[in-house]
C-alpha cells in the first residue's frame, strides 16, 4: 500500500511539473499573439514604421515561446496513458472528444497560419498576413478556450450519465458538459492573466531599454502599451477574480476554505486572514493577521453573514491546507501590486512623466516575470484545491492513477527533470537573449515587400501617413527591404 501511495504522488508530482514548465509558455503566446496582432494592425493604419519594428522584435520571440509550449504539452497529454489509465478509461467518453475537437480546430487553426505570420509577408502581402496574424491569435484562445473547458468539467462535473462500468459518459447534451457551471469564470480569469502576463513582460522588457536610454522610442512605445494593459485589465482581473471566488464557494467550498484558512466555522462572520502559518493538526491558523468579518463581507456581501469551516467537511475530502494557503497569498499579493503598478503608470502618464521616472521603470522591471509567478500560483491554487478528487466529488486522484511501481514513475520524473531544464532552459535563455537586445529602426525579421505590381513598382504612402514622418512606410522597395 505505501509503495501504491508513493507511485500516486510521484505521479502527481510529475504531473504538476510537466504542467508547469507548459502552462507559461501558452500563457505568454496568447497575449503575445493578440500583441503582435495590434502592433501590425497600428502599423498598416498609420504606416509608422515603428510598429512594424516592434512587430519583427516581438514575432522571434513568440515563434520560440510557441515552439517550447506545442513540445511540452504534447509530452504532458502523454501522461494521461502511462501514469492516469484509470481517469483516462473512466472520463475518455466526456473529456477525450473535447480535446480532440482543441487538436481540429484550434491546433490545426494555428499551425496552418502560423507559417503565413512568421514568413509569408513577402508572398501573401500585408492585408493578408494580418488576417493570419488575427488567425493565430483566435486559434490562441480557441485553444484555450476547449482545454478550460476539460479542465472546468473536472471541476465541476455536469451534462453526463454514469456507465454501467463507472465510466462517465454524456448525457443529452454536449453543451451542458462544455458550458459547465465554473467554465466562463475560468475562462475569463485565464484569458485576462495570459494578457497581464504579457502585458508585464512585454512593459519589463521596455523597461530595461529605457533604464539604459530613456530616448530610445521603440522602448517607450512598448513601455506605454503595456501600462496602458496594466492599467485597465489588472482592476478588471480583481472582478473576475471575485467572480470566480464566489462561484468557487458555491461548487468548492472546501476549496475556499482552505485558500481563507478557515479550519472553524465562523457563524456570526468570518474573519479575512491575511497572514498567519497553517497548522492542520491543530485546526488552526497560527500567529493569524485577520481583519474581523472580512471573510464574511467580501464572499457574502454581508460582514455578519455565516461561513462554514473544514469542519464540516469530512478529514478525507479536504485538500491540503498549506500550499492552497500560501499559493493563494501569492497570487492575490501580485495581482494587487500590477493594479498599484498600473495606477503608478497613469500618475506618471498623467504627469508627462512616463518615460522619466526612473523607480517606475525599475518596478516595471522587477515585476516583468509577476504574471508567470502569478499563473503558476492560480493554477496551484485550483488543481491542489481541488485535492483529493480529479473529477471533483466523483473520482479520487488515488483511484485514477495507473497500476506503476513507485521506482518506474521515479525513473521517468528524473528524466523529465533532466531534459525539461537542458531543452527548456535554454530556450528561455534564448528568449531572454533576444529581450536583451534593444528593437531599433529596420528590425531584422519577416520581410515587408507585396506581391506582384507592387513590388515592382514601388509602395507610395498611403492616405493616412505623413511622406515627411520618420516612422512612415517605406516609400520604395530599397527602404522596404
Amino acid at each position: 500500500m505505501l509503495q501504491d501511495l508513493d507511485a500516486i504522488l510521484l505521479a502527481r508530482i510529475q504531473f504538476a511539473f510537466t504542467v508547469s514548465f507548459h502552462f507559461i509558455f501558452p500563457a505568454f503566446s496568447i497575449g503575445l499573439a493578440s500583441y503582435l496582432a495590434v502592433l501590425e494592425a497600428l502599423w498598416l493604419k498609420t504606416g509608422k514604421q515603428r510598429y512594424l519594428d516592434l512587430f519583427k522584435y516581438w514575432i522571434k520571440i513568440f515563434a520560440v515561446a510557441f515552439a517550447m509550449g506545442v513540445v511540452s504539452g504534447i509530452v504532458m497529454s502523454y501522461q494521461f496513458g502511462t501514469n492516469w489509465a484509470v481517469f483516462s478509461d473512466k472520463a475518455g467518453p466526456v473529456i477525450g472528444p473535447l480535446m480532440a475537437y482543441e487538436v481540429l480546430t484550434a491546433f490545426f487553426l494555428e499551425a496552418g497560419f502560423l507559417g503565413v505570420m512568421l514568413f509569408g509577408m513577402e508572398k501573401v502581402g500585408r492585408k493578408l498576413h494580418f488576417a493570419a496574424t488575427c488567425m493565430v491569435a483566435v486559434g490562441t484562445f480557441i485553444s484555450a478556450f476547449w482545454i478550460l473547458s476539460v479542465n472546468s468539467w473536472m471541476h465541476t462535473p455536469t451534462g453526463f450519465e454514469m456507465g454501467a462500468n463507472g465510466q462517465f459518459l454524456p448525457g443529452e447534451s454536449w453543451w451542458d458538459i462544455v458550458f459547465n457551471p465554473s467554465f466562463p469564470f475560468r475562462l475569463a480569469h485565464t484569458l485576462t492573466a495570459a494578457y497581464l502576463t504579457t502585458a508585464f513582460a512585454v512593459g519589463g522588457v521596455g523597461a530595461w531599454h529605457l533604464l539604459k536610454d530613456s530616448t530610445n522610442k521603440h522602448a517607450r512605445t512598448m513601455f506605454s502599451m503595456a501600462m496602458w494593459m496594466a492599467a485597465i485589465v489588472a482592476p478588471i482581473q480583481v472582478v473576475v477574480g471575485d467572480l470566480h471566488g464566489l462561484n468557487t464557494l458555491e461548487h468548492q467550498p472546501a476549496k475556499v476554505m482552505a485558500m481563507e484558512g478557515h479550519y472553524q466555522s465562523h457563524p456570526d462572520g468570518a474573519p479575512l486572514i491575511l497572514f498567519g502559518i497553517p497548522n492542520s493538526a491543530e485546526q488552526r491558523v497560527d500567529y493569524a493577521v485577520e481583519i474581523p468579518k472580512a471573510s464574511s463581507l467580501i464572499l457574502k456581501h454581508d460582514p455578519n453573514a455565516p461561513l462554514a469551516g473544514l469542519d464540516t467537511i469530512a478529514e478525507e475530502d479536504r485538500p491540503p491546507v498549506g500550499i492552497v494557503f500560501w499559493s493563494f497569498r501569492i497570487m492575490v499579493g501580485i495581482g494587487t501590486l500590477m493594479v498599484l503598478l498600473g495606477l503608478w503608470s497613469l500618475l506618471a502618464r498623467f504627469r508627462g512623466k512616463l518615460f522619466e521616472w526612473r523607480w517606475l521603470h525599475r518596478a516595471a522591471l522587477v515585476m516583468a516575470p509577476s504574471g508567470f509567478v502569478a499563473v503558476l500560483a492560480g493554477w496551484i491554487t485550483t488543481e491542489v484545491g481541488r485535492q483529493p478528487w480529479t473529477v471533483y466529488g466523483l473520482l479520487r486522484t488515488v483511484d485514477s492513477a495507473s497500476p506503476l511501481a513507485a521506482p518506474a514513475v521515479a525513473t521517468s520524473l528524473v528524466a523529465f527533470v533532466i531534459v525539461y531544464f537542458a531543452v527548456f532552459g535554454a530556450g528561455a535563455w534564448y528568449i531572454l537573449k533576444l529581450m536583451s537586445k534593444s528593437p531599433h529602426r529596420g528590425e531584422r525579421g519577416v520581410k515587408t515587400g507585396e506581391p506582384g505590381p507592387i513590388r515592382t513598382a514601388g509602395i507610395t504612402p498611403g492616405p493616412t501617413q505623413n511622406p515627411g514622418d520618420p516612422d512612415a512606410l517605406p516609400r520604395n522597395r530599397e527602404e522596404a527591404e
